[in-house]
């Protein structure tokens, strides 16, 4: 749509998910990983991680919205809709369009994480390397999964709100140390 005004167009193009993808590169598109916790798109019929051998992994499944906001200059937000199997040592996760496309796939191990986007891939030591890499910020990977499954879990620095769980809601702000950073995710019922 065009507006008229030319420092309007930049922004109505940014709306796109590609032009979001431009704006942003390469990082934000792979924080989009993390970010995808909240405020999240309509769901759609998408293919489910191909399942595990392991009985642990499969019960271990979480799919929904996610969105993270690292409050900073400049404030960096994200969000996707995502597929999640396995733990906080071993697992996959798909990040999807709102249309159910993959935009980006994450598979990590003890030994090494891996994030794909398209045909560009990055490499880290392990997941909580790669998130902060990706994010600018330091994620809290183990209690992330324990929040997932209704459970409180310490992490330093880190406020959780499970109260609506039930429903399929979380959310965790970070205070210290800085940026402050909020995770939101919806969970699919």
């Amino acid at each position: 749509m065009t507006t008229g005004n030319p420092a309007a167009e930049p922004r109505a193009a940014m709306g796109s998910a590609a032009g979001l993808k431009a704006a942003w590169g390469w990082r934000a598109g792979c924080a989009l990983v993390w970010l995808v916790l909240v405020l999240f798109m309509s769901g759609c019929a998408t293919p489910r991680l191909p399942s595990s051998d392991s009985a642990a992994d499969n019960a271990s499944f979480w799919s929904g919205r996610m969105a993270i906001q690292v409050i900073k200059e400049p404030p960096e937000s994200m969000s996707a809709s995502f597929e999640l199997q396995g733990s906080a040592e071993r697992g996959d996760m798909l990040l999807l369009s709102p249309i159910g496309t993959t935009l980006a796939r994450l598979a990590w191990s003890p030994d090494m994480a891996q994030l794909t986007q398209g045909e560009k891939t990055l490499e880290s030591p392990s997941l909580q390397s790669l998130a902060t890499r990706l994010t600018g910020t330091e994620l809290p990977i183990a209690a992330l999964f324990d929040w997932l499954a209704g459970r409180t879990a310490e992490a330093p620095g880190w406020q959780v709100d499970l109260s609506q769980h039930t429903q399929g809601r979380l959310s965790a702000e970070r205070l210290s140390p800085a940026p402050r950073t909020v995770l939101r995710i919806v969970l699919d019922r």
